[in-house]
């Protein structure tokens, strides 16, 4: 039996459910039919938008979009219900900003018991305008992460290190860490919460439960379920994009917003794992049409999968010098079928290729990186590939010449006219000009022992016997 490793099982089951779930979801945010009962039940709807994982591109351009959507059909409130271990700065701002824009008052609910809005997860709590959790979950680890391989570590608490500690710190460490700080206390005073422990939820990385969170004013309430989460603020006065208004959610109908088809494939994509998988069959799908023109499929399938690949590492923090690893690693094992480097130049690449995969993901974001089974299970397809490539051209050049001129040495042809050195003989269908040392007759047998241009060097076959022509 062969052992797969655990995280390459997961990451294919993963990928099974997320592309099984595509198929039913090919309506964008289809929310029609209970938007049209709300409309019916005379009041405004409160929109739930479901944001579960790493936060992301995917999960971003989802929550966007989700939010204009609401907007436009006319709801009192969004929810982000939220459960998520953190996710890119760049992904996490486009929410905090669509939250700020939106003239529609959005709380952000961590839900259910259990779940966790850590790092980005508390930029996004405290820069909505209800902030509300369920109880067993916790918020805050908003430190900034390492960036890179052997990247910058948090900073320490305050007062914990000597003096000379900041001297020695990475510049681009603190200016990570002043930029979280503010920004997250700066979001803390818009929405009035505690912004001394949003500053310590940055330096320190501490976190909260909820009900700790509600006593230190990091968030506005607790609820246990979302019915009572819509009781506790209905009558709530709430200010949002410079217009006041007064919630009525008690009885107000719910609709939630699951993420539509695009979303769902932008989330597959966008895994890191699955960008360099679609990457590297994109490759060798290439490279089998090169070697193989004409057959066509491979070639529509590996430009498919290599754009696709491509897209999702454009919105992910790639490191530019693991990517160039790559393909340096690639094109060293393409050249290797093509010059006799005796396997130099395929572990070369092959050692080029683990490196660039290693370093190809430019963060330590949870949910982010590639694990390293899946890029030692993508050298050893890598390496099984060369070898057996390499295996084969050994075998096409043992075998002798089928096509060509030099495939006239040693063939057999028939002398068409009696002949003393130089005359005339039919040779594989064909009728060549050859000399002799010897004189030959019509229809005797001859065996080409040399070729000059255009003229065949033979000699009598005495194997065969002259055939006669009745002459």
């Amino acid at each position: 039996m062969t052992f797969v490793p655990a995280s390459i099982r997961s990451l294919v089951f993963r990928l099974a459910l997320a592309l099984a779930a595509v198929v039913p979801a090919l309506a964008p945010l289809d929310s029609a039919g209970q938007a049209a009962s709300a409309a019916k039940a005379g009041a405004a709807p409160v929109y739930v938008i479901p944001i579960k994982g790493a936060i992301s591109p995917a999960s971003a351009s989802f929550a966007t979009r989700a939010m204009a959507q609401a907007r436009k059909e006319g709801a009192q409130l969004i929810v982000l219900e939220m459960d998520t271990p953190g996710g890119l700065d760049v992904s996490m701002r486009d929410i905090i900003q669509a939250i700020l824009a939106s003239p529609v008052p959005v709380a952000t609910y961590v839900y259910p018991g259990g779940a966790r809005a850590a790092s980005a997860g508390t930029y996004i709590l405290y820069a909505s305008h209800i902030a509300a959790m369920a109880p067993g979950t916790n918020v805050g680890a908003a430190s900034p992460v390492a960036i890179g391989i052997g990247g910058a570590k948090p900073g320490a608490t305050p007062g914990a290190a000597p003096a000379s500690a900041p001297a020695a710190e990475d510049t681009m460490t603190r200016k990570q860490m002043h930029d979280a700080s503010a920004y997250l206390r700066g979001l803390a005073q818009m929405r009035q919460r505690n912004a001394d422990w949003a500053e310590r939820a940055v330096r320190e990385a501490v976190s909260l439960s909820a009900d700790e969170a509600l006593a230190q004013r990091v968030v506005d309430l607790v609820a246990p379920d979302l019915p009572a989460l819509l009781r506790q603020v209905d009558g709530k006065r709430v200010e949002a994009a410079g217009v006041a208004r007064v919630l009525r959610t008690a009885s107000a109908p719910v609709i939630t917003l699951a993420p539509d088809w695009r979303a769902r494939l932008l989330a597959v994509i966008t895994e890191p794992s699955v960008a360099l998988i679609l990457m590297m069959i994109g490759i060798y799908a290439l490279m089998f049409e090169f070697s193989t023109p004409g057959m066509v499929l491979p070639g529509v399938v590996g430009a498919i999968c290599l754009l696709l690949g491509l897209f999702a590492l454009q919105m992910l923090p790639v490191n530019y010098a693991g990517l160039a690893l790559i393909a340096l690693g690639i094109g060293c094992m393409v050249a290797e079928f093509f010059l006799p480097t005796f396997g130099a130049l395929g572990v070369g690449g092959i050692v080029a290729f683990a490196f660039g995969a290693v370093m190809l993901i430019d963060t330590d974001v949870p949910g982010f990186g590639i694990p390293l089974g899946l890029i030692a299970a993508l050298c050893g397809v890598s390496a099984l590939f060369l070898v057996g490539m390499s295996a084969m051209l050994m075998q096409t050049r043992r075998r002798p010449v089928v096509s060509g001129a030099d495939t006239l040495v040693g063939s057999l042809g028939m002398v068409i006219d009696d002949t003393q050195a130089d005359g005339w003989a039919t040779v594989h269908g064909e009728q060549w000009r050859f000399h002799s040392t010897a004189p030959l007759a019509r229809g005797q047998r001859v065996r080409v022992t040399g070729r000059h241009g255009l003229v065949l060097d033979v000699m009598a076959d005495t194997a065969i016997p002259p055939h006669n022509n009745g002459a």
